[in-house]
C-alpha cells in the first residue's frame, strides 16, 4: 500500500502499510510485521500501541519462530546495545549470553531461548532499538 521512511534517534526505519481494517493497521517495520491498533479519539499526541501479529504474548517477546528451523531473538524492551558476545556461525545452547543491552537505565542480558547456531546478527554495538526489533536470527 504505502511506504514511509522514519528516522528515530539516528536510526532509519522503512515502514510499509500492508492493510487497514477499521482501527487495526497491518504494517512492516524493516521487514518485521506488526499490527497497530489506533484509538478512535486522540486528544493529544500519542504513540500507537504495537501488537505482535504472530501470537498473543504473556510477557516480553523473546523468540519468534519464522520456520521450523529458524527463529528470531527480539529486543524485550526499547534500549541500546552495549555489547555483543556472539558472532555469526557460533553454536549456542539455551541460556547462553548473546548480548547485553541497556534499557530503562539497567543492563539486561539477552539469552538464547534454545540450542542453535547464530545465522546472522541484525544489530551493532551502540545501536538504539525498539521493543520487538530483531536482534539475532538463529537456526
Amino acid at each position: 500500500m504505502k511506504k514511509y521512511k522514519f528516522n528515530v534517534n539516528g536510526n532509519n526505519y522503512a515502514v510499509k502499510i500492508t492493510n487497514v481494517e477499521g482501527q487495526t493497521i497491518s504494517l512492516e517495520v524493516n521487514g518485521t510485521p506488526y499490527e497497530v491498533e489506533m484509538e478512535k479519539e486522540v486528544k493529544s499526541s500519542k504513540t500507537p500501541k504495537l501488537v505482535r501479529s504472530s501470537a498473543p504474548r504473556t510477557s516480553a517477546p523473546k523468540a519468534i519462530t519464522r520456520s521450523a528451523k529458524q527463529s528470531n531473538v527480539v529486543a524485550p524492551l526499547p534500549g541500546t546495545i552495549i555489547s555483543i558476545k556472539v558472532k555469526e556461525g557460533d553454536v549456542v545452547k539455551k541460556g547462553d549470553l548473546l548480548m547485553t543491552m541497556e534499557a530503562m537505565k539497567m543492563e539486561n542480558n539477552v539469552l538464547a531461548e534454545h540450542d542453535g547456531t547464530i545465522d546472522s546478527i541484525k544489530v551493532s554495538e551502540g545501536q538504539s532499538l525498539l521493543q520487538g526489533e530483531v536482534l539475532v536470527e538463529m537456526a
